[in-house]
This record gives C-alpha cells, structure tokens and sequence, in this order.
C-alpha cells in the first residue's frame, strides 16, 4: 500500500512540475506576454531550475533550458520510481533515459488536452473570462489548423473534440512504445 500511495504523490507532483516546465516552453514558442498572472505563476514555480540552465543553454524562440529541466525532471521521477519499486535503478540506466523521453511526451500531450478542455469549457460557460485570450493563444497552433480543415455545425466548434481524439491516439501509441520498451528490458 505504501507504494502505491507513493508512487500516486510522485505521478502527480512530477507530471505537474513537468507541465510547467513545458508549459513555459510553450508560453515562450506563442509569444505569451509575461506579465499575465499564469505566465508569471508558471515562471515562478520554475525559475529555480531553468534560471541556472540558461546559463548552458540560451534562450531563443524555443525554450531549450525549461525542455532540459523537464527532460531532468523526467529522469529524476523514473528514478524515484524504480526505487520504490525496490530495484536498483543502475541496471536500468538505458530504459530509464528512454521512459523519461516518453514522459515528457506524454506530458506534453496531457498538456494539450488539459489547455483544451479548458479553453473549450470557459468557451461555453464564461467565454468573456480573462484567462480566455491566454488559453486561445496557447492552444491556436494545434486548433487552426484543424478550423481550417472542419466545417462549423451551426457555430459550434468541433475542432477542440478533434484534437482530444487526435492527442488521445498519440497518448495511447507513447505509452504502448513505453510498455514494450519496458517488456524487452530497455
């Protein structure tokens, strides 16, 4: 029981630490002014790793420190967890690096579908709410493309159902890769 319950409190605070990280990767690629209350919430929370990144890597219109802290980030969280597990996680060394790439996959396609959701829920309840401009902004490169391609049903956007399934199937396909990695011992 005791491992489980860690693991659940590792899976969470990772995969939120993880989203952030991320989360301020994409902030940067769309442009999004710092000054808005998320944007600074997110610097804030991870300014202590990717500040000191910085310094190796640059910035420029990709965020390269805050992708490396969530790469780190990653390895951290797959190591924690094998030591849970009860194994030794310098036997894994290979698979691990592997698993924590597809963590940050994956979280960057939770990412997608959490902005979505969100925007396409506020869209409908209070779609003159402030965290609106951010959430259209952070999620128009994955739901233009997908407007220009599908028909409005009487004003109603159907792309944001479209990308969830799309980033749905992506999701399922990262985490089978994950298991059978796993399965063959990388």
């Amino acid at each position: 029981m005791f491992g489980d319950i860690a693991r659940f409190l590792l899976n969470t605070v990772f995969t939120l630490f993880g989203a952030a990280l991320l989360l301020r990767a994409w902030m940067q690629v769309v442009r999004m002014p710092p000054y808005n209350p998320v944007s600074n919430a997110v610097m804030q929370a991870t300014n202590w790793i990717v500040l000191p990144l910085r310094k190796i890597l640059p910035g420029g219109k990709i965020d390269w420190a805050s992708i490396l802290a969530a790469l780190i980030a990653a390895a951290v969280y797959e190591v924690l967890m094998v030591l849970v597990a009860g194994i030794d996680p310098t036997i894994m060394l290979p698979g691990l690096a592997v698993s924590a790439v597809l963590d940050v996959v994956k979280w960057a396609l939770n990412l997608i579908i959490w902005m979505t959701i969100l925007m396409a829920l506020l869209s409908w309840l209070n779609p003159q709410s402030p965290a609106m401009p951010l959430l259209y902004q952070i999620t128009a490169p994955f739901l233009d493309p997908l407007r220009r391609i599908l028909p409005r049903l009487g004003g109603i956007d159907i792309s944001p159902i479209l990308l969830f399934v799309i980033v749905q199937v992506l999701l399922m396909v990262v985490t089978r890769v994950e298991y059978s990695l796993k399965f063959i011992g990388i």
